[in-house]
């Protein structure tokens, strides 16, 4: 049964085409991963099936009878001073109405009029009955607690339920708006990106939620192992144009593969098939000076070749991400932590409030001691020892929360160790790619970043910038007005600047479409020099890495491998502990 109808839709914001004629089917049942290159119209595709944007005229959005649509956008907007819990408790507002109806019914019982007419009363308990039922249906008597269930299985801390909006991140605002929508269950589910920020026990709860979903669920994800999982479509839009795969990303890519060999093939043996028939109408042109009968012949012909229907030539490749990470060997020793803890301690003594709240210093005794007049957390690494040597890749993986930003800080020397030694090899230049992008200024021109971080003329800037898919005039903007994934390209040009040996990576594919990350992947794979990379991308980290170091309580757990290694060695562990 399909639930939404796009047909000849066209959508133009400003003087931009987004997309003209385009036409789709969403099936009631279908799980569908939408792909496709940043700037292609993913969530703009969207906006319009949410009714956000409209069609220019003669195109249409049509949903079935009764098909309700639920929207995630990428940065969802909630009144700042609510509560998590308060706007996620109000996802099904039918639970509340229910709830109220009943409480009406209830008292209505106690009402002479109502328990003395056997008429009356019936038909207050006929209402009862089916108001029962449907708050039952809707799991009234468990709302609250599967409402925190959800929360909790997308990783958003209990100790977050009950703090306003304001205070919380923009990735746990995203957690809240999805919680939302899966408590109030509509026929067809848009997500942008609901996997970004949530950490692998989140992404892996993401997945059972879609899998689960009793309806239809489209995802834009650039979580190339989120779309193996529960991707039953894949559409993809390119060049203003949809096209459909069945089965997984996995499947897609060979199904593309083949399609794109197949149209290249029909394509050659067309454009051989016009050739000849050119030539031959060529030949018949020359000979009716001299025979007018060939008249009849080049009107047919022409006729015949007006009436093939062109195929288009594939574009088998397109233009990507010029990245290339050139690195040297330096030390053989690149990393070394040798009983590292770090403990933070909130001064609460001769401090005004305000302060207090925001002051941390280093203890600099034990990792579980506090100096006076301070409150003392649990240490949130505790004793680590690891050594990285000269041409690793490395994978550190852990819940959200878990320290791993805590980690990369020690190694950058933003914070100091509370106890023990990191050493740091004699001729390794670290480049650091932060994850929200807090290395860039944000007031300067992306040009003017180029400049300064290459030492380079203003025209070689330019012509380096066009490397990573940059046009003049975004050269020309200034680094806060560029968007995630244009942000995310300028850090990886400032790494190749850099001429580091020592890559950092935190969530480098998070703002990436999928063809920019497979770059990312090849250039390290490329790259001379080591690499630490924080990711939530399974995929990317089976690509790049061979080693994971797994931070879970305060301590490290080292795996040899990727992911899957790593994933397999866990499952493993649970079962013979």
């Amino acid at each position: 049964m399909i639930s939404i109808t796009i047909s000849n839709a066209s959508l133009i914001l400003g003087s931009h085409a987004i997309f003209r004629d385009l036409s789709w089917e969403i099936q009631h049942d279908q799980k569908i991963g939408l792909i496709g290159p940043n700037g292609a119209g993913k969530s703009s595709l969207f906006k319009l099936i949410a009714g956000e944007h409209a069609p220019e005229k003669g195109g249409a959005v049509i949903r079935a009878k009764g098909v309700t649509v639920g929207y995630l956008p990428q940065h969802p907007e909630f009144d700042p001073e609510r509560t998590a819990i308060s706007l996620a408790l109000e996802g099904n507002p039918r639970v509340a109405e229910v709830e109220a109806e009943l409480q009406r019914v209830e008292s209505k019982l106690g009402e002479p009029e109502v328990y003395g007419n056997p008429k009356s009363l019936e038909k207050t308990l006929d209402a009862q009955h089916k108001l029962l039922e449907e708050f039952e249906a809707l799991g009234g008597a468990n709302y609250e607690s599967r409402v925190r269930e959800i929360l909790r299985g997308l990783g958003l801390p209990e100790s977050d339920f009950e703090k306003p909006v304001r205070v919380l991140s923009g990735g746990q605002k995203k957690l809240i708006g999805l919680a939302r929508l899966m408590l109030a269950k509509p026929s067809v589910l848009l997500l942008d990106e609901p996997d970004n920020h949530l950490d692998m026990p989140g992404k892996a709860f993401l997945e059972k939620l879609i899998n689960d979903y009793d309806g239809a669920v489209v995802i834009i994800s650039h979580d190339r192992y989120i779309l193996d999982a529960v991707a039953s479509h894949i559409a993809e839009i390119e060049d203003g144009r949809i096209t459909t795969f069945a089965g997984n990303y996995t499947e897609y890519i060979i199904d593309k593969e083949e399609r794109l060999a197949r149209q290249e093939e029909l394509y050659q043996i067309q454009r051989r098939e016009i050739g000849r028939l050119e030539m031959a109408l060529k030949r018949y042109k020359q000979w009716v000076v001299f025979n007018d009968k060939f008249a009849t012949r080049i009107h047919n012909m022409e006729a015949r070749i007006d009436r093939i229907e062109k195929i288009d030539r594939p574009v088998l490749e397109r233009r990507k991400l010029d990245l290339s990470l050139n690195g040297w060997r330096g030390s053989n020793q690149v990393l070394e932590f040798e009983g590292v803890s770090k403990v933070f301690t909130h001064l609460t003594s001769g401090l005004d409030t305000s302060r207090a709240a925001s002051t941390a210093f280093v203890a600099k005794n034990a990792p579980h001691s506090a100096q006076r007049g301070g409150t003392t957390r649990p240490a949130i690494l505790n004793e680590l020892n690891f050594l990285i040597r000269h041409g690793e890749r490395v994978g550190l993986v852990g819940a959200n929360g878990a320290g791993k930003s805590v980690l990369l800080r020690l190694i950058l020397g933003k914070e100091n160790p509370t106890s023990g030694e990191i050493r740091i090899g004699p001729s390794v230049k670290i480049g650091h790619y932060a994850q929200e992008h807090e290395t860039l200024d944000f007031d300067q021109s992306v040009l003017d970043t180029v400049r300064l971080g290459g030492n380079m003329s203003e025209g070689r800037a330019v012509s380096f910038l066009t490397r990573y898919l940059f046009t003049y005039r975004q050269a020309t903007q200034k680094v806060g007005s560029l968007s995630g994934g244009e942000r995310s390209r300028l850090q990886l040009a400032l790494l190749v600047l850099s001429g580091a040996n020592f890559l950092l990576l935190d969530e480098p594919t998070n703002n990436l479409d999928i063809a920019s990350a497979e770059v990312l992947e090849n250039a390290l794979d490329d790259f001379n020099g080591t690499v630490l990379v924080i990711s939530h991308d399974r995929y990317f980290l089976d690509r790049t890495v061979n080693r994971i170091f797994e931070l879970k309580d305060a301590r490290i757990t080292e795996y040899v491998g990727g992911y899957s290694d790593y994933a397999e060695n866990v499952v493993k562990n649970k079962e013979n502990p």
